[in-house]
């Protein structure tokens, strides 16, 4: 039930978050700093109780999300879009953020987890338009 390795690496190397949450058919999206925990699937980030993002996560917690390599060679474009479930972290969750950006033990955190259900990867440095995609939902029924 884990992803592509080359989905993971990417995960891995990056650090920002699009996120994207919708309320009474309005769209937003909020940019955040995340881990990623491979063992269990999913990015870590913290977010106020306040923020428009997550009074309407706490609304629908389905969300949509993309990280992004930033570069204008074509050759070298690489993506990641998912959907997931955003839930409260847990004390695990705060250990890997707090690894990963140690600074944010100064601020009260309050921490989410997305869990993805299903990842689109793409990266030109494997083929022009080469998608890899997993989702959960075909994982399950296929074990």
């Amino acid at each position: 039930m884990t992803p592509d390795p080359r989905i993971v690496r990417f995960i891995r190397r990056h650090h920002v978050l699009v996120l994207a949450t919708a309320a009474q058919g309005v769209p937003y999206c909020a940019d955040l700093f995340y881990t990623y925990d491979q063992e269990r699937n999913e990015l870590v980030f913290t977010s106020d109780d306040t923020t428009r993002h997550v009074r309407e996560m706490l609304l629908e917690p389905v969300v949509a999300g993309s990280v992004v390599l930033e570069t204008r060679v074509v050759g070298r474009v690489q993506g990641l879009q998912l959907c997931g479930r955003v839930e409260r972290a847990d004390d695990r969750a705060r250990t890997l953020y707090l690894r990963r950006f140690p600074y944010a033990a100064l601020t009260t955190l309050t921490l989410w987890r997305l869990r993805p259900t299903f990842l689109k990867y793409t990266d030109n440095t494997l083929g022009f338009g080469t998608k890899l995609i997993w989702n959960q939902e075909s994982e399950a029924s296929s074990s």
